[in-house]
């Protein structure tokens, strides 16, 4: 004997409809990801928007029958897995500097850009000197003093092929190697900040080179060093370093 059913087929012993019933029922295969760890660490987690502590991992897909996983479905990930929300992220994610890296990057290339700029323009002037020591404590460097900046400049000077200058017209006073650490300082962190981000940078240093009045050679040599490796072009770099001299 059936049971009764309603208009719309409902049971009438049981209250529940076809659809409900096949809703019910369990799904007979799915596909499933084995996940395993391979590594972890901090990184800057894009959905908390902080830094978080991570898991980079990797797996494989498998169908799995009644739950039970039987075939191999090929490879998944790697991927990043955030600790906190659990999201999951391409391992590119990773490049991105946590915000505590980031602030060291920022704070390391105002200091080296202050130190490129006294390099060129000499330590004689404590305007220039007094400027630099307030953009770096301003950075980050709350200890920095004038005496700390001079003796970094003249161990700088007394390296030797520290400063490798023409022989001759003496045209290159920041040296190759300091060139070098300017772009070991500021390429790496120009992808991460925005335009007015890395024009900051580079007025800064001009400010620097501008306390003790017009840019020397040098000076805007160096400044368009900077500029360079943060990624601005040549007209930028002129027009800020003609803006600089404009008093606000």
């Amino acid at each position: 004997m059936r049971p009764a059913q309603g208009q719309n087929g409902t049971n009438l012993s049981t209250g529940t409809s076809p659809g409900a019933r096949l809703r019910l029922r369990p799904r007979l295969w799915s596909t499933r990801t084995q996940w395993h760890t391979v590594g972890d660490g901090e990184f800057f987690c894009p959905d908390c928007g902080g830094d978080r502590n991570y898991q980079r991992r990797t797996g494989r897909r498998r169908l799995a029958i009644l739950g039970v996983p039987l075939v191999t479905r090929g490879a998944a990930g790697p991927v990043v897995e955030c600790a906190a929300c659990l999201g999951h992220f391409g391992t590119e994610t990773l490049d991105h500097p946590t915000t505590t890296r980031f602030s060291a990057m920022l704070r390391d290339a105002v200091h080296t850009v202050a130190l490129a700029v006294l390099a060129a323009g000499g330590t004689s002037s404590r305007t220039v000197t007094g400027t630099a020591v307030a953009t770096v404590r301003a950075a980050g460097f709350e200890d920095c003093t004038e005496e700390q900046l001079i003796a970094l400049i003249e161990a700088l000077a007394a390296d030797t092929g520290r400063f490798v200058s023409d022989p001759v017209e003496d045209t290159d006073p920041c040296g190759a190697a300091l060139a070098i650490e300017l772009h070991e300082a500021l390429e790496p962190l120009a992808p991460h900040l925005a335009p007015a981000g890395r024009e900051s940078i580079l007025l800064q240093g001009a400010r620097i080179a501008l306390a003790d009045g017009p840019y020397s050679p040098a000076e805007r040599e160096v400044l368009s060093i900077v500029g360079g490796a943060l990624s601005l072009c040549a007209d930028d770099t002129a027009r800020l370093l003609a803006a600089a001299r404009t008093p606000s």
